[in-house]
């Protein structure tokens, strides 16, 4: 099975994690960049008028991305990592997995967070959202090693 390593980063950590996890599976990656980047007045949680909180408090919210040129077609296995926002995925992975035609693959879920989990309900969004299968879902810390994200990975991909 060939996998695929997409991933959105706001800070960097989720980024590390991703191409961390990609090099343990021989894994291309893959970044996924809103058309508009975010700045740190956007990611301001504390503001209720930044642009972050203004997106996930509209769960049908899609930023428009910034290409659609990830290599899903390729891959049976997409693994998407994101940062926790909310408790839930920022609305830019949402745009990303209305994008692209996942048919008859799979997808796993990763997520970064200094304290919050993946949530229950995220499998079942993203599986609604892509219209596939979602395999699996794991939230990790920032100082994931590689030994530890290839072999959660290697249950999925064989």
């Amino acid at each position: 099975m060939k996998a695929l390593v997409t991933y959105f980063s706001a800070s960097g950590v989720t980024g590390t994690v991703a191409k961390r996890l990609a090099d343990a599976i021989g894994a291309e990656a893959y970044e996924i960049r809103p058309a508009v980047p975010y700045t740190a007045a956007d990611l301001d949680w504390m503001n209720k008028k930044s642009r972050s909180t203004v997106e996930m408090q509209d769960k049908s919210c899609r930023p428009e991305l910034a290409d659609k040129d990830a290599p899903v077609a390729d891959a049976d296995v997409i693994f998407v990592g994101y940062p926790v926002w909310w408790y839930r995925e920022p609305s830019v992975i949402d745009s990303f997995l209305e994008a692209y035609d996942f048919s008859g693959k799979s997808i796993v879920l990763f997520a970064t967070s200094g304290g919050s989990n993946i949530g229950k309900e995220a499998p079942e969004r993203a599986a609604a959202i892509a219209k596939t299968e979602v395999k699996g879902a794991k939230r990790f810390g920032s100082g994931a090693s590689a030994e530890e994200l290839g072999a959660w990975a290697k249950q999925y991909i064989g």
